[in-house]
This record gives C-alpha cells, sequence and structure tokens, in this order.
C-alpha cells in the first residue's frame, strides 16, 4: 500500500469506509484524517498539576488527545495555538489532554513554563502510552469522541485556534455524540 492508506495502515488505523463527517457537510480542514471510529486505546496518566488523567473518566465529551515533545520544533510552534484554541473553547464541550513523550518532568515544566504556561501536561515517562497509541511523529493530535472512539487524526503541527481548524472543532464539538453514531 502507498499513499496515505498506507501510512495508516501502518499506523493500524483505518480511514472511515464513508466518511460520516462529509455525510454530516463538515469540511475537514487540511491535514485532518478522519478514523474508522474503533475504540481509543487506554489513556490513564500522571500530570504537572498533581492530577491524573484517565481517558475512561472523560467519556461524554470530545477528547483533543495531543503528543507532543520539548525537542520537537513543530510542537513548540503549535502549542501557543494549542492553548488559545484550549482556552476559546467550552471545556465542557472539549476535553484537552496533552501527553508529552517520554521526557523527564523538569524538561516539561522548562517548555511549558516558556511555551504554555496555562496549559497543564500528563507525563508519560515510560512511553508506555504513546506505544499503545502509535501517533508516528509528534506532534500528534486524535479526537476521540464522547463514546471513547479515535474518529480524527492531524499529523503534524496545526494552527487549532484560527480559521478552518476553530470552525472544524466548534462543529464537530457541537454534536453530543459524534458523526455517523446515530
Amino acid at each position: 500500500m502507498t499513499g496515505l492508506p498506507g501510512v495508516l495502515a501502518a499506523l493500524g488505523l483505518a480511514l472511515a469506509a464513508q466518511p460520516a463527517a462529509a455525510a454530516a457537510g463538515l469540511a475537514l480542514p487540511s491535514g485532518i484524517i478522519e478514523l474508522d471510529g474503533r475504540p481509543a486505546p487506554a489513556l490513564r496518566l500522571e500530570t504537572t498539576d498533581g492530577a491524573t488523567v484517565d481517558l475512561r473518566s472523560l467519556r461524554g465529551r470530545w477528547v483533543f488527545v495531543h503528543f507532543w515533545a520539548s525537542w520537537c520544533g513543530p510542537c513548540r510552534r503549535e502549542m501557543p495555538a494549542v492553548e488559545r484554541m484550549a482556552a476559546a473553547l467550552a471545556r465542557e464541550r472539549l476535553e484537552l489532554v496533552l501527553v508529552n513523550t517520554a521526557e523527564r518532568e523538569d524538561e516539561v515544566w522548562a517548555f511549558l513554563g516558556v511555551v504554555a504556561p496555562s496549559l497543564p501536561s500528563a507525563l508519560d515517562l515510560d512511553g508506555q502510552v504513546t506505544e499503545r497509541w502509535q501517533p508516528r511523529g509528534l506532534p500528534s493530535t486524535f479526537l476521540v469522541d464522547p463514546q471513547g472512539r479515535l474518529r480524527y487524526l492531524a499529523l503534524g503541527g496545526r494552527p487549532w485556534d484560527t480559521g478552518p481548524y476553530r470552525a472544524f472543532l466548534e462543529a464537530v464539538t457541537a454534536s453530543a455524540k459524534g458523526p455517523g453514531s446515530g
């Protein structure tokens, strides 16, 4: 397989057979891929603010699961847009889960303190959660629907707080169930 289907197959993901986004009249911005709706992998981690984030406890809301690292140039450029997007969208509609990939806590604190001071991040210190999710590049963002299913994927940085990306997030999160869930 070549092209996008081959890349997704290598990631263990599949494109939606009949894109629900298109059927719902939802335009996908550049670089956003609709997935097949399989259950999201487990995610339970401690965060920089001392809490525990568990994806199962976030059922009923859309979840923006964002994998990043401090050494990643595109992550550094994207993180302020993620912070602005998080401030602009209602938390009851979109829960933000940042996952730092296998770095020391002091590296995470130093990065966030400069680049996105208002955002806590989950700490995947041993890389096990990242291994389960297999983002295959940083940054990578998965959108998980309120039923805990993988719906969308963005590989690489995006200006989440602007134009079509913000409109996309607002439209997606306006749905309590997600496209194609009936």
